[in-house]
């Protein structure tokens, strides 16, 4: 059964993905903005606006899931129709059962990350960015050698109605300069 958008989301959902484009660009310039509208909010009315420490808070909460070794447990770190473009897969994950698949392959390397630069948007209070660049180390599973990857990431999360933030959208990429 195929979910229908509602007006509001698709609005959403372009504000997300326009803002993603931003990011990716390299547009935006460092520090956290935030948004004084509250229209169309999910959440409730009198909710305070988000921080920046809550929202790189998600990335200590997606990590913790990484060393469970579960890829289910990140997996439900998703929304349900979330993107993933991960770092080492050529492709586009588009459901939960493509994002479990990445991840059942990418937790054999027992991932551990570390957020050396961050930029929070938040854009409203159930929509906000963490763009930034983050380093693993990976474990080989064969020889056991440990290695470090060096990573640009971009984070779009929503507010759930049930006030858990869910990932729409992850974008994740080597750094080229080695």
């Amino acid at each position: 059964m195929t979910r229908r958008p509602t007006a509001t989301s698709i609005r959403k959902r372009v504000a997300v993905a326009t803002a993603v484009a931003v990011v990716a660009a390299g547009t935006f310039a460092a520090g956290a903005g935030v948004a004084g509208a509250d229209s169309g909010s999910k959440g409730e009315k009198s909710a305070k606006p988000v921080t920046k420490a809550q929202v790189l808070g998600l990335f200590d909460n997606w990590n913790a899931a990484l060393r469970t070794g579960d890829p289910r447990k990140v997996a439900d770190l998703y929304a349900k129709d979330a993107v993933l473009l991960p770092t080492v897969s050529n492709d586009v994950r588009t459901d939960r059962a493509e994002i479990v698949d990445y991840f059942e392959h990418f937790l054999r390397n027992k991932p551990s990350g570390k957020k050396i630069e961050s930029v929070v948007n938040v854009l409203d209070r159930d929509t906000v960015i963490d763009t930034g660049v983050y380093e693993f180390t990976l474990t080989d599973p064969g020889s056991g050698e440990k290695s470090n990857v060096k990573a640009r990431y971009t984070y779009a999360y929503e507010k759930q109605p049930n006030g858990t933030w869910l990932i729409v959208n992850h974008h994740s990429s080597k750094m080229p300069e080695g």
